[in-house]
């Protein structure tokens, strides 16, 4: 029966991610959800989810302080090619570096820089929270059956800056192209939450659980 790991690096309140999931498995026939921050259920896990929130040095220094949680991840994604998602901060740490307070490397998996949302709109506030609707730029496995128009739901005060918009798959529009979902091999990640995203961030999530790259 499959696997999926849902990392909990103490960054965060994992029950109604936890439930989203859960739900989506037992619908899609796609096995088991284990909450877990145990290197070796990442190593037995078929697939990884990775939630964050808060800021992302706290998030940094959450997952580098669990002993060989790390080292455990990086097998799974770069030796054994398992689908991963990150989701809000989680997303923000598969880029290269984040700007956030004193600055932090990423995991590295997916090029980009965690830059602080300034819209060209001096009207916009700053977080971005609340819903707005995606735009879809290319097609991917976790997007099947979401639309452009379609909404989500957000919170967050620093964005995705990719270097390479083919592996931006999702954005909306926050005075400016804000990325939504960002892919590359067999990681993704959500900005928005998806278990607070209703039917959009359901069939994210299904999506996720029975994508095999």
């Amino acid at each position: 029966m499959s696997l999926t790991a849902l990392i909990d690096v103490g960054a965060g309140n994992l029950h109604s991610a936890q439930k989203a999931f859960e739900r989506m498995a037992r619908e899609g026939d796609a096995g088991t959800i284990l909450v877990t921050d145990r290197p070796e259920d990442i190593r037995r896990a078929d697939r990884i989810v990775l939630p964050g929130d808060g800021a992302f040095p706290a998030c940094r220094r959450a997952l580098a302080d669990l002993p060989g949680l790390e080292e455990a991840l990086r097998e799974a994604v770069e030796r054994e090619a398992k689908p991963l998602l990150g989701i809000c901060v989680g997303m923000q740490l598969l880029a290269d570096e984040g700007e956030e307070y004193e600055g932090a490397p990423g995991l590295g998996w997916i090029g980009g820089r965690i830059t602080r949302i300034r819209p060209a709109d001096p009207a916009l506030k700053v977080p971005h929270m609340g819903w707005n609707d995606l735009v879809i730029e290319h097609p991917h496995p976790v997007l099947e059956g979401i639309e452009t128009g379609d909404h989500a739901y957000f919170v967050h005060s620093y964005q995705f800056a990719v270097s390479d918009t083919g592996q931006r798959l999702a954005s909306c529009d926050y005075g400016g192209a804000v990325s939504a979902v960002v892919g590359a091999g067999t990681v993704v990640g959500s900005q928005f939450h998806p278990e607070k995203s209703q039917a959009t961030g359901l069939r994210l999530i299904a999506n996720f659980l029975r994508w095999r790259p």
